[in-house]
Formats: structure tokens, C-alpha cells, sequence
């Protein structure tokens, strides 16, 4: 049984049928593994595994062996922006939460699919004594609404090669991109490794696609910089004729309601916790949240949640509560942007620990709970990021001390699903690869 599977809980009401697994039975899949981009000359990922940060020591920083907090004080001004959600003054933190079943590796509020939610009282890592620095973003009024002409061309742009697709030109391919969790130099070289990137971090793939799965943040290094350049790209792939497009994964919730909700109390079965003291427990960096601004809170706030691309059903989570937000792609999508737009502390809780329920496609009622969400959404395979796929084959049981090998992609659930998060947090590896797979 793997660390996640500890905490059952009641299921929804009126949430359709839900199947349990065994999860004592590892799923039967097969690994596949990308090939570099032609010409490329070799990155840090010539090796099997790797990483660069040696990942998994994040959770020995951040959690004490004897699984106990310890009374600190965080300060965060509360955000404001025109362009998202509002964020209210958050107050002070005076932490005094104590952990329940610590463990390495995952998200402590990141539960079993089917068995319900996973919700402990916050645990507190011990923090500098110093006081975080204010976050402040000014508001701004709504301008009025005027018909504007076409943009300005801005003479220092930088300028692609790349021309216009014709109307009948077919789009270019599609690349998925794992769980990154602010590991940004690893995802800059598997970038370049498959020729999407040039030396300089730019757009170089011309017309194709790119669907990053989520989790942009905590755990590694520099979340906010790996948000930064997923918005860059974003802008240079429009230019070249591709998109560079992302899903809403549920660190980004619990990311954004740290900054809003600060340590305002959210009701969780386990006694009462809040949204800061569940990002910091999971592996949530203070550098991300001093340097969040308004446009990021913007950008991630419309994220989507779901998506359907080439007949391939794109999720973060691979957890059938999406058929808890909506019966079409489009109304996940509404009610979780309508949810972050006006919804309650509580109303966020609740999605965000929805959307960290996993493990729903593993075993032998696996393929049933994936046909469960194609046959909703459409599509013939979903791929999915969330759960490590150290974690779906047991290789982080190893017993020789060995980070896990991971030589790409996960296929599973009678070739139904794919697993795309490599397990860079615990020295696996960041994945990017070409579908189909």
C-alpha cells in the first residue's frame, strides 16, 4: 500500500458510480520512451534518471521525523487585481497544527480516489523567526469599454521565422508535458532534448502543440520562474503559427488560495486547517509566493481544467471527480473558473481536495473508471499527470537505494491511460513527450 492510500473517508453523494480497487495490485502497463529531437547534441537527460536538485530531499527541509510542528508566524498581504480573483487581507499566521502520519513523497492532503477525501489538520513546518515580506499588488479600476483598433506592432519585439499556417494546412503535432513543481532547469533541457526550445529558452517548434498537465509550483526551486516561461512560450508559439497551452493542476489551486485565503480556516473532516498551512506542508516555497503578481494570478485563474486534444482526454488528476463539476469539457471548465471567480474559502477547499484524490485507474476496475470519464468527455485515452509513476508501479519501494527508473511515459489501465508526472521531485525525472503514445 503506498503512503496515499492511509486515510479513507466518506464519498460524495450523487456522485455516480465509483469502483474500488485493489490498490495492493500494481497496474500492468509498459514504459515507452521519447526520442530526442533530430540533430540534438545531448542534454542532462543522456542519463536514465536524474535530477537536478535531488528532489526528494524537499520533503526532509520541510517535515521533522517526529512528525510535529512548531509555532511560527507568517505575514501576506492580501492581492487585488482587476484581472482576478480578489484576495482579501490574510492576516496573521500563529501556526500550532500537529501532522498526522507524516510520509515522503507526496502531497499530505492528496488522497485515494475512491475512498473520498483526505483531510488532517494542517501541519506547520518551522519557519525563519523573521517575518515573510508583505505582498502587495496595487488595484485598478475597470477602465471603460471602447472598440480599440488592431495592436501597435512593438518595434522591439522579437520576430519568428515561421510563417502563417494556410486554411487548410494541417496543425502540428502535440507534445504533453508532466508535473514540473518548479523545477526549471530540468524543464528547459527535456525542452531542448526534444527540440522545442532553442539554447536561448525560445519557441522552436514551429506549428506544433504543447499541453503542459499542471503543478507549475511548490517543491522545486523556482515555481514563479516556470510559470514565466510556460507564458512566454505561450505567446512565441502564437507567433509561429502553435500554441502552448496548460491545464489547472491542484497545486495551483492550493497556490492560489494561499495567497488569497491566507490562513483564514477552511472546515475539513480532520479538524480545521487553512490553505497556507497546507501549501507550506506540501512542499510550497515562499520565494514562489513573494514573487506571485497579478498576472500570474490572472493567468493561472483561467486555466483550464480539462481538455480534449487529438481524440486524447487531457487531465491533471487521475480521479473521476471531474464528473463532479460537469457533464462536457466546457461546463468542468465554467464551474471551476465560475468557483475560483466567486466561490468560498470552503467552496476552494473543497476543489482543491476533490482534484487531489488519485490512484482511480489503477488495478483491475481501472479501465472501468477511464472508460467512465471518456464515455462523459470524449476521447479514446486519457493522459494525466498527479500521481508519480514511481508510485502507480511500486519502483519507489526499491530497496537498493536507487532513485527510481523512470525511462518515460506510463501506459496503463489496458493501454487506456497514461501517466505522464516522472517523479522529479523524488529524483525520477520531468517528462515531455509526442502523442500518441
Amino acid at each position: 500500500m503506498t503512503p496515499e492510500d492511509r486515510f479513507p473517508g466518506p464519498e460524495h453523494p450523487h456522485s455516480g458510480p465509483r469502483h474500488q480497487p485493489d490498490l495492493d495490485v500494481l497496474p500492468y502497463g509498459t514504459y515507452y520512451e521519447p526520442e530526442p529531437a533530430a540533430g540534438y547534441q545531448g542534454t542532462p537527460y543522456d542519463a536514465e534518471t536524474y535530477s537536478g536538485y535531488g528532489g526528494a530531499r524537499y520533503l526532509e527541509q520541510h517535515w521533522p521525523a517526529d512528525g510535529h510542528g512548531h509555532s511560527h508566524t507568517v505575514h501576506a498581504q492580501g492581492l487585488n487585481t482587476d484581472q482576478a480573483p480578489a484576495f482579501p487581507h490574510q492576516g496573521q499566521y500563529d501556526g500550532g497544527y500537529e501532522s498526522q502520519d507524516v510520509y515522503e513523497g507526496q502531497d499530505a492532503y492528496e488522497g485515494q480516489d475512491q475512498s473520498g477525501y483526505d483531510d488532517r489538520a494542517g501541519y506547520e513546518p518551522t519557519l525563519p523567526d523573521q517575518p515573510s515580506p508583505a505582498l502587495q499588488l496595487p488595484g485598478r479600476d475597470d477602465p471603460p469599454t471602447i472598440e480599440l483598433g488592431p495592436p501597435l506592432p512593438d518595434p522591439a519585439a522579437p520576430t519568428y521565422p515561421y510563417p502563417a499556417p494556410g486554411p487548410d494546412e494541417p496543425p502540428g503535432p502535440v507534445y504533453v508535458v508532466g508535473d514540473v513543481h518548479g523545477y526549471l532547469e530540468e524543464l528547459r533541457a527535456e525542452l531542448r532534448h526534444q527540440g522545442l526550445i532553442d539554447a536561448d529558452g525560445h519557441w522552436s517548434a514551429g506549428r506544433a502543440r504543447i499541453w503542459f498537465l499542471g503543478d507549475f509550483t511548490d517543491r522545486g526551486p523556482d515555481g514563479i520562474g516556470v510559470i514565466d516561461l510556460v507564458m512566454q512560450l505561450a505567446a512565441e508559439a502564437a507567433a509561429a503559427g502553435g500554441y502552448c497551452r496548460a491545464l489547472m493542476g491542484n497545486h495551483e489551486l492550493l497556490f492560489l488560495g494561499a495567497a488569497k485565503y491566507g490562513d483564514e480556516p477552511v472546515q475539513s473532516t480532520a479538524g480545521t486547517a487553512s490553505f497556507l498551512a497546507a501549501w507550506r506542508l506540501n512542499g510550497g516555497q515562499q520565494n514562489d509566493l513573494d514573487r506571485l503578481e497579478a498576472h500570474h494570478i490572472s493567468w493561472l485563474s483561467r486555466l483550464p481544467a480539462v481538455a480534449l486534444e487529438d481524440g486524447h482526454l487531457l487531465l491533471h488528476s487521475d480521479t473521476t471527480a471531474y464528473l463532479e463539476y460537469g457533464e462536457s469539457i466546457p461546463d468542468v471548465n465554467d464551474a471551476v473558473h465560475s468557483l475560483l471567480s466567486d466561490g468560498s474559502v470552503d467552496e476552494w477547499w473543497d476543489c482543491f481536495r476533490r482534484f487531489t484524490k488519485r490512484f482511480a485507474f489503477r488495478g483491475d476496475a481501472g479501465p472501468m473508471a477511464v472508460h467512465e470519464l471518456l464515455d462523459t468527455y470524449g476521447g479514446t485515452r486519457i493522459v494525466h499527470g498527479h500521481s508519480p509513476i514511481p508510485y502507480l508501479t511500486g519502483a519507489v519501494h526499491a530497496d537498493d537505494g536507487q532513485p527510481p527508473h523512470i525511462p518515460g511515459p506510463y501506459v496503463y489501465a489496458d493501454d487506456l491511460a497514461v501517466a505522464m508526472d516522472g517523479g522529479v521531485t523524488m529524483e525520477g525525472r520531468l517528462l515531455v513527450a509526442r502523442l500518441p503514445i
